[in-house]
């Protein structure tokens, strides 16, 4: 079973007024995660990836489709324990490291906020040792010292630490990181990305990691879920997918990834309109931008399909029509 999934998820968003019309942020997606495991979950901005993340954290309610923990529905959750319970164990880590702290509190007080909320149990001095603790297990050391600094004395990569720690602090099973290295130097990534790997593999923490860097999810994911515009396109095993993508928006991604090595190109490698989200009516929604578009593309919205044993992807041309 799956420790967080979902089901033909669905979020609509009803734009300028009564009579407006609807934007398609998501649409009908499937999408599971496993004990240790790490999704990527990859697209350009737009595509619907943050959106995905925020229904998963119980920001957004979906327009249909269901979401599962552990094989419960999470609309099934309505006490206010309940969904304290599911917030801690589904936590979020934020894209900016700068906006997510409040610069008034210390990184003690915030932590201590959190473990009051959902580990009420603790007492003052245990709380104080579980911050501290997990301050440490974040590569921010000695943590007694950090529980009394504020966000303006920290650099961007050790705030990104702290909105970890704060996450571990809830004793999560699933982690929504929303992009959390992108607004770091390249030099500081690596040490993010490898902590979440190490999270991983040492406490057995899963993550939904939302990225527009293929080059990072390759990095560190066991499996990449490619979206464009609201729909899930691609899925499969990292390898699989980077080395014999099926979708030709993924070989898109693919060719954007510069190599240091290569001679110097400016020459576009993508052409075409931007995707189209309000109403978009049936069909592939990339057939605007693809060279392998046919008059089928404009007429039938292509689902996925397998294209290898775990390798799925919905395209009429690569994957062939339903």
């Amino acid at each position: 079973m799956p420790l967080l999934e979902a089901v033909s998820l669905t979020r609509h968003f009803r734009i300028g007024g009564l009579f407006g019309r609807t934007l398609h942020a998501v649409d009908d997606i499937g999408l599971a995660l496993r004990e240790r495991e790490i999704v990527a979950l990859v697209g350009e901005s737009g595509s619907g990836k943050s959106t995905v993340a925020r229904l998963f954290a119980m920001v957004f309610r979906p327009t249909a489709g269901d979401i599962r923990f552990r094989g419960r529905s999470i609309g099934e959750f309505r006490s206010r324990r309940d969904v304290l319970a599911y917030r801690g164990w589904v936590p979020m880590v934020f894209q900016d490291p700068f906006s997510s702290l409040n610069p008034v509190h210390t990184v003690g007080y915030t932590l201590d906020r959190g473990l009051k909320l959902h580990r009420p149990s603790l007492s003052r001095a245990e709380r104080e040792a579980e911050a501290a603790r997990v301050l440490d297990s974040v590569g921010l050391s000695p943590g007694l010292q950090m529980l009394a600094r504020y966000p303006h004395e920290l650099s961007g990569g050790q705030r990104q630490r702290v909105g970890f720690a704060r996450a571990l602090s809830l004793q999560p099973k699933v982690v929504l990181a929303d992009e959390p290295v992108s607004m770091l130097d390249v030099s500081i990534r690596i040490g993010l990305l490898n902590l979440m790997a190490r999270l991983c593999d040492v406490d057995g923490l899963s993550f939904l990691y939302i990225t527009h860097d293929i080059a990072s999810a390759r990095y560190i994911a066991h499996r990449v879920v490619v979206m464009y515009a609201g729909q899930v396109v691609e899925s499969g095993p990292t390898e699989e997918v980077l080395h014999r993508p099926v979708h030709p928006y993924t070989r898109l991604l693919l060719s954007a990834v510069p190599d240091p090595r290569a001679a110097l190109d400016i020459a576009a490698t993508d052409t075409g309109e931007p995707p189209r989200v309000i109403e978009p009516g049936e069909g592939c929604r990339f057939r605007f931008r693809c060279p392998l578009a046919v008059g089928l593309c404009a007429e039938v919205t292509p689902r996925l399909r397998p294209a290898a044993p775990g390798h799925e992807g919905a395209c009429h041309v690569t994957v062939g029509p339903p």
